[in-house]
């Protein structure tokens, strides 16, 4: 029983070789469905997640013998962190590992929004030759707020650095922040004075509806708005009617309240965003690419350690 990880979910093999190079036993089954891992999980000290499975008081009470829970992303938001707590579960993730891939999806859905790249394409292929009715905007100059800065918060901002653009930053859980490529304000500032915003938190009580009606009224520019954190934090409804109203001029969602099909088709808001061409969607990939499912496994393995 001592050291055996149980592995739920599809990770690179990178992760089984460094844990068992320190002793673990791996057992890696990442087809088992949640009931089934219910059955045998109290004989693993480690549980390894992605976002398919929940940890909550359910599962923590079962899993008798576990130690901790490593999780292949960023977002703890399957897991009932203040219980595994009461429970002396060690909470694991790999911010470090997919930072950059969220860094550099979010510039993309920055720069095609700013350019008109999905529109103009469409437009070709169907015939369509409007230069006019593509003409974009330049990031240089521009002030691009970030609301959060930790490790994704940070990775966008750093991979603005090149724009000459003006990065401000505001985060509720630190201070003093400031640093060569970002500098901390405060909401009232974002406010006031972002051409961009973007989200870069987790999803918690205090996040979560936090982009609505009221919040994006109170915006003194029209705003191109990217979330690449989490679907919860933005009512969609809230950004099909500042786009309407001119509040926000183009917008990238890597990740929506209701993902997933059917239930996404089901929403009242579905067809209007669908329809929308000052909207860009990505389904919930921007810390997910070929490089980052290695280094999220990297990084796990090497956090092992801290918890032998």
């Amino acid at each position: 029983m001592k050291n055996n990880i149980l592995i739920v979910d599809d990770i690179h093999s990178i992760f089984m070789e460094q844990a068992e190079a320190k002793g673990y036993h791996c057992d890696y089954r990442p087809l088992i469905k949640p009931d089934e891992a219910m059955q045998i999980i109290n004989n693993y000290q480690g549980l390894v997640i992605r976002s398919k499975f929940k940890v909550d008081k359910q599962v923590l009470d079962a899993a008798t013998n576990l130690q901790f829970v490593a999780r292949a992303g960023a977002g703890m938001d399957n897991i009932d962190e203040a219980y595994a707590a009461q429970k002396n579960v060690t909470l694991i993730n790999a911010p470090e590992g997919n930072s950059d891939a969220v860094g550099e999806h979010a510039i993309g859905l920055l720069l095609s929004l700013m350019n008109n790249l999905n529109k103009g394409d469409a437009e070709i292929r169907n015939g369509s030759w409007l230069r006019e009715a593509n003409r974009g905007y330049e990031l240089k100059g521009k002030t691009v707020g970030i609301i959060g800065y930790g490790h994704m918060g940070h990775s966008f901002a750093r991979k603005l650095s090149g724009f000459q653009v003006d990065v401000i930053a505001y985060d509720k859980y630190k201070t003093g922040f400031s640093d060569r490529y970002a500098r901390e304000v405060s909401m009232e500032d974002i406010v006031k004075h972002s051409d961009v915003l973007s989200l870069h938190i987790p999803l918690t009580p205090e996040t979560n509806g936090l982009v609505d009606d009221e919040y994006l009224f109170h915006f003194k520019k029209p705003i191109f708005l990217i979330n690449t954190a989490r679907g919860k934090a933005v009512k969609t409804q809230a950004v099909l009617n500042a786009i309407k109203a001119g509040k926000i001029l183009g917008a990238g969602l890597d990740v929506l309240e209701v993902e997933k099909f059917p239930a996404l088709a089901d929403q009242q808001w579905f067809d209007e965003l669908r329809q929308s061409g000052k909207v860009i969607l990505s389904p919930h990939v921007a810390g997910w690419t070929f490089d980052s499912y290695r280094k999220l496994s990297e990084v796990m393995a090497e956090k092992l350690v801290e918890v032998r």
